[in-house]
């Protein structure tokens, strides 16, 4: 079946579900982040295996299931948990709440993750709203595609705007893509932070990308939830991921729905 088809039933079921209308925003949260959804006046809870032509999630902390909601009083949706390419995905599956966000008729994207900190002034629970995006000898899109222009920075400038407004201190910076699923080794990484990149991890570009191939308004914050290879010395795991969501949770909901608002 071609992924028009799947997204054409995706949209009949999830019509019938009750989701009416065009959604305000659609916001896929990274791990560590999927708390957000609690700030959400939830309708709907749809699991992701109930969704046509959308895989169930594997990765510790997604929960692997899309949210229909309100937050001040608009409606939205939200996508707690991904696929990721490093799991055996292909592109076209990875940037599936993307596609579905464009056929609902989103008027916005919101888009969360965990990465690891490269710029050595950056520290573990610093929200860093993402300039610009790098792929270093990776696709981070399927090939055949005509070519088009990244063209989310201005939201990146209106995101900063917006945080600046409500008093909530972001970094900003340039995201770097990586495959995975192994971590980088420290080498890799003095290479990337002299590149340019400021955080590092194995989702969000492909998004970015086709969110701009398809022209959705879109801005991306990542949650670093921990130093890269060498920057830092501790050991990443899952409760590292979750402690720095803890960190700035508060900061995070009040971000985000602020951008659902006003973005």
């Amino acid at each position: 079946m071609s992924p028009a088809n799947n997204l054409n039933q995706a949209e009949t079921y999830l019509r019938n579900q009750g989701i009416t209308g065009a959604p305000e925003a659609a916001i896929i949260l990274g791990s560590g982040l999927g708390e957000f959804s609690e700030r959400i006046r939830i309708k709907q809870k749809i699991s992701y295996s109930e969704i046509p032509g959308f895989p169930r999630t594997t990765v510790t902390g997604h929960n692997g299931e899309m949210i229909y909601g309100t937050i001040a009083q608009k409606p939205v949706i939200a996508f707690s948990g991904r696929f990721h390419h490093y799991e055996g995905h292909p592109f076209p599956r990875t940037v599936l709440p993307v596609h579905l966000a464009h056929q609902l008729n989103a008027r916005k994207l919101v888009i969360s993750n965990a990465a690891g900190g490269i710029n050595e002034l950056f520290k573990v629970g610093d929200l860093m709203l993402i300039n610009d995006v790098m792929r270093f000898g990776t696709l981070a899109m399927p090939r055949g595609y005509s070519s088009y222009t990244y063209q989310h920075y201005k939201t990146a400038d209106r995101a900063h705007q917006i945080s600046t407004d409500i008093g909530i201190r972001v970094q900003r910076g340039t995201y770097l893509y990586a495959k995975g699923p192994n971590y980088e080794t420290k080498a890799e990484i003095r290479a990337f932070r002299t590149m340019g990149a400021d955080a590092i991890g194995m989702s969000t570009a492909p998004e970015l990308w086709e969110a701009s191939r398809l022209g959705l308004k879109t801005v991306a914050i990542s949650l670093i939830s921990n130093m890269a290879a060498g920057v830092g010395s501790a050991k990443l795991s899952h409760d590292e991921v979750k402690q720095a969501g803890e960190l700035r949770k508060k900061d995070f909901a009040e971000l985000v729905e602020s951008l659902v608002d006003n973005l």
